[in-house]
């Protein structure tokens, strides 16, 4: 059993992956923002006889990120880090507010970059970990209407790769996941995907991750 850490646990894949990894018998620590969600998926992991715990935190506050991981590490050892926490606006750039572009700079890449640098000394130390970054395919080509977070996307690619090559003299695994649009919560709100019950279930994608968790690059169309 491995304790595994998943940051956006709340709804979407971040939910599926944490209910994949319970039923395989994994212990997860449900992190977001807002607890009501983190306690549903909490519930349903209960249900199924699987364990979790709540960890609320705004991932994109470097203090607040430490300041958990300081909690965490005196009650349980992590064996595994699923950055997986993301914010998406869509338009022409024009269009974007200044608010949208930086929530998608501070969750996507800050957010990515807190909770790694908050955890690798941990598995440096135990000289084992796995550290697992969602991407989507935002972060292999660009695409209309979609530059800001695109941007982001590509910078958490670029942070994954340089951070596998600094750490391929150790027994740290890191690893990038890169899929379209799932049918989840991401488009509430939007109308930047018309029908989104056309697209890939969070859960199927979360069930290829699960089995496809030791490569080092996925991507799932």
């Amino acid at each position: 059993m491995k304790t595994i850490l998943i940051t956006g646990a709340g709804t979407g894949l971040g939910k599926e992956l944490a209910l994949a990894y319970a039923k395989r018998g994994d212990r997860i620590i449900l992190v977001g923002r807002t607890k009501e969600s983190l306690n549903d998926v909490k519930d349903l992991i209960k249900m199924t006889k699987g364990s979790s715990l709540v960890a609320s935190c705004d991932i994109s506050d470097g203090q607040a990120v430490k300041k958990l991981i300081e909690r965490l590490v005196r009650i349980e050892k992590i064996d595994m880090l699923i950055n997986n926490a993301g914010i998406g606006y869509f338009g022409n750039l024009q269009d974007l507010s200044i608010e949208e572009i930086s929530q998608m700079i501070d969750t996507n890449i800050k957010g990515t970059i807190f909770m790694t640098k908050e955890v690798l000394p941990i598995f440096l130390e135990h000289q084992s970990g796995k550290i697992m970054n969602i991407i989507s395919t935002a972060g292999l080509r660009g695409k209309v209407r979609e530059t800001a977070y695109v941007a982001s996307k590509f910078a958490v690619r670029g942070f994954t790769e340089s951070l596998i090559k600094e750490l391929e003299h150790t027994s740290i695994k890191v690893s990038a996941v890169y899929m379209g649009g799932m049918n989840t919560p991401f488009w509430e709100g939007s109308d930047f995907i018309k029908d989104p019950s056309r697209l890939k279930s969070a859960k199927q994608v979360a069930k290829e991750i699960v089995e496809r968790e030791d490569e080092e690059q996925m991507i799932i169309s």
